[in-house]
């Protein structure tokens, strides 16, 4: 053991032992995160172990949306290379777990993550006893790294990517990170700059691979023609409207898109306008500015019965999950956390449709798809509200080279299939020396 893991294990368990009462306290009242509290503490149903019945045993770990629908696509492609093998799947929030469970149609058992603590990691790991764990993205856990190596578990990062905007955090601390990287079997990464960024940390490049982004692999199977003639019924389209989309908008960034929609409703006074927020709780914050800017709207929920019709100019849509759905529809489509320093959104899934994508510069976390389309002609930046809706109007006017614009990026996606194959394969090899 090194000092310093031995001085993140100290910290780590002090952290527990003071704030336990204080969280036991706070799921009593709020009820938060009362359910399932022992699945976090390390222990794993006794019904969850009887369903891993196959060899190898195999631990994938995920949290955000992106990273679940990258597990799916490379739990797919396992499940076809090695068809006796058992996987659970972890996240850590309420929100993953519900979106996991959706998602893999339970096919697979899907369990809360164990805090990062010694006790809580040993616990679930001699419970589980996986053959392989399998982290996806940036989730990199010292204690579950550590103790698995200490008990002869391989450990993978699949689909890694370390963000421009994250680097400069962990070189601030990087003899730890270097210590931690180190219990990695296997680094498999989507770009050559992921590989570069978390060399830096101190990863050992022997132990590299670079096989693209996973996640976009099931974007093609997810698309479907009928999907979008229900959606246009449901909000009262026609073919001919033009439908700007501004999509996982976030604080600020919606008084940019109204404002670039004032000036397009000029040129072109039938456009709709659908926001897809990224949070929902801010539906009514957004439905005062959108007041605000004199525009009546509807929510998507007003859509529910079948005897409410869209009339408004504005629609926000105040419903998880249909997003995807929603780009379906669009003629002008922006994707939003990039005109403010949030990192940008996946540019893919409004491509994949066939639609040209609009964003900001800030677009740190989706620089592999953002550098797809650009190179394929089919993603402009935009710096703000003047220039948004100034390229819209544009195009709008030549649909022609919007048309082209948006065949270019679905082009651009089925081009790059496949990377979900190649990190399995990686866990395969990895599974060969156990």
């Amino acid at each position: 053991m090194t000092i310093l893991y031995a001085t993140y294990l100290i910290l780590t368990t002090g952290l527990f032992i003071f704030l336990s009462p204080y969280f036991w306290i706070y799921t009593r009242i709020t009820g938060r995160y009362r359910d399932h509290i022992e699945e976090r503490l390390g222990f794993v149903p006794d019904k969850v172990i009887k369903r891993l019945s196959g060899s190898p045993r195999i631990w994938i770990h995920a949290v955000s949306l992106g990273e679940i629908k990258a597990a799916d696509a490379i739990i797919e492609a396992l499940s076809i290379m090695m068809p006796g093998c058992s996987i659970i799947l972890s996240t850590s929030t309420e929100h993953g777990r519900d979106l996991a469970t959706k998602t893999l149609g339970g096919k697979i058992p899907v369990v809360y993550a164990p805090v990062d603590f010694i006790g809580s990691v040993c616990r679930a790991l001699a419970a589980v006893r996986p053959d392989i764990i399998v982290f996806l993205e940036t989730e990199i856990w010292p204690a579950w790294l550590y103790e698995a190596r200490r008990m002869g578990i391989k450990t993978a990062l699949i689909n890694g990517r370390i963000s421009v905007r994250s680097i400069k955090g962990y070189l601030k601390l990087h003899g730890f990170f270097r210590k931690v990287l180190n219990n990695f079997d296997v680094l498999s990464m989507i770009t050559e700059g992921d590989a570069d960024r978390i060399m830096a940390m101190g990863a050992d490049p022997q132990r590299l691979k670079i096989h693209g982004n996973a996640k976009y692999d099931q974007l093609t199977s997810l698309v479907d023609s009928g999907m979008e003639t229900k959606m246009r019924e449901t909000l009262n389209l026609n073919a001919s409207q033009p439908v700007f989309v501004a999509g996982s908008t976030r604080d600020g960034e919606e008084k940019i898109v109204l404002n670039a929609y004032e000036k397009i409703l000029k040129e072109f006074p039938d456009t709709i306008l659908i926001i897809v927020p990224r949070h929902i709780k801010r539906t009514a914050e957004i439905g005062s500015l959108v007041e605000r800017h004199g525009f009546t709207y509807q929510l998507r929920t007003d859509f529910d019965g079948a005897n409410t019709k869209r009339t408004a100019r504005v629609v926000i849509i105040n419903t998880f999950g249909e997003l995807f759905k929603i780009y379906s529809v669009g003629t002008i489509l922006f994707c939003g956390a990039s005109l403010v320093p949030l990192g940008g959104q996946n540019v893919l899934e409004p491509a994949i449709w066939g639609n040209m994508v609009f964003y900001g510069p800030s677009m740190e976390n989706f620089s592999d798809a953002r550098a797809l389309l650009e190179k394929a002609k089919a993603g402009i930046q935009v710096s703000g509200h003047e220039e948004l809706a100034e390229r819209a109007i544009w195009f709008l006017r030549h649909p022609e080279e919007l048309n082209m614009a948006g065949e270019r990026a679905r082009v651009s996606v089925l081009k790059n299939q496949g990377a979900a194959k190649k990190h399995a394969e990686v866990i395969k090899k990895l599974m060969a020396r156990v």
